[in-house]
């Protein structure tokens, strides 16, 4: 990464837009050397990791891993490898969460779905490949010379894309459109489907700072306040936003009859509630100095975006 990209990373008080840009051209750059496709009949199944892995996306969970990373003076490298563990699970999850079993989606970061793409088994197995690559990547010596970090990464991990994590979330979510769910079911899902890999994002930064358990609760904090502001802001964007704008399609959710949290409280009252969390998500972070900076950018960009 060039000393410019590195600065664009580390700036985020004054604005987001250079830091989502590097890390954007930071995780396209390490996933084309990751996928290089091969000649032989492996072909589709690297096409179809390319498709969903390169270009496009928010990449807030990246960026959040790097920002975390910065408040313990981690090496910038290794945060990156970080990063792209994690959005490795996330596009995973996206491939997945689009398939015609799931959500049957046939628009994915402005371009058509891995299984529209290619075909669902191929799909399938982009999902899975990507999966585990990011535990390849975590577990390996260049990601932290402490092998009891690797190991903490690795188990946090699985923890939050599993049934106690995203994968939870997601089955709650399919059920929601059989069940109705109060506020404390719809924030039960989101701090599962959502939630959890963002709470990731903040616990990497201090593994690989060796931090101590019990000096994480601030980051904690702030992981989960951000989550849910981040996901009552999708709520909201699902009702106002356009699909020229988010890149996927929107209504869905009031479409197939569920629950969230802009249909029981209403749009003002979220945007008044994602708002708050948001400060609340900043105060966690009173603790720290300029290099919170970004976090506190990412957290007041989650209810700012359009996409």
């Amino acid at each position: 990464m060039s000393s410019a990209d590195k600065s664009d990373l580390s700036h985020g008080s004054q604005s987001l837009r250079p830091a989502l840009e590097a890390i954007g051209k930071a995780m396209d750059q390490r996933f084309d050397r990751l996928l290089q496709v091969p000649a032989d009949s492996r072909r589709p199944l690297f096409e179809a990791m390319r498709h969903a892995a390169i270009g496009g996306g928010k990449r807030m969970r990246p960026l959040l891993v790097v920002a975390a990373c910065d408040l313990f003076h981690v090496d910038r490298e290794r945060a990156l490898r970080v990063a792209i563990a994690i959005e490795c699970v996330h596009v995973y999850s996206l491939i997945h969460d689009d398939l015609p079993c799931m959500d049957d989606d046939d628009m994915r970061r402005g371009k058509p779905t891995v299984h529209k793409a290619f075909d669902e088994a191929t799909a399938v197995l982009a999902g899975d490949s990507l999966q585990v690559l990011a535990f390849e990547i975590l577990a390996d010596e260049a990601t932290h010379e402490d092998p009891f970090a690797r190991i903490e990464l690795v188990a946090e991990l699985a923890r939050a894309s599993g049934p106690a994590g995203m994968a939870g979330g997601q089955m709650m979510d399919l059920v929601a459109e059989h069940e109705i769910y109060d506020l404390g079911g719809v924030t039960r899902l989101q701090q599962l489907k959502t939630g959890a890999l963002i709470g990731f994002c903040l616990e990497a930064g201090a593994i690989m700072g060796r931090v101590p358990e019990a000096q994480r609760t601030p980051l904690r904090g702030y992981a989960r306040d951000l989550g849910l502001a981040f996901q009552i802001a999708d709520d909201l964007l699902d009702v106002e936003g356009s699909a020229d704008n988010t890149g996927k399609a929107v209504g869905k959710d009031a479409a197939a009859g569920k629950a969230t949290f802009v249909s029981l409280l209403g749009v003002e009252r979220a945007r008044t509630q994602a708002a708050m969390l948001i400060d609340q998500a900043i105060t966690h972070l009173g603790g720290y100095g300029d290099e919170a900076d970004l976090l506190r950018a990412i957290a007041r960009f989650a209810i700012e975006r359009d996409r």
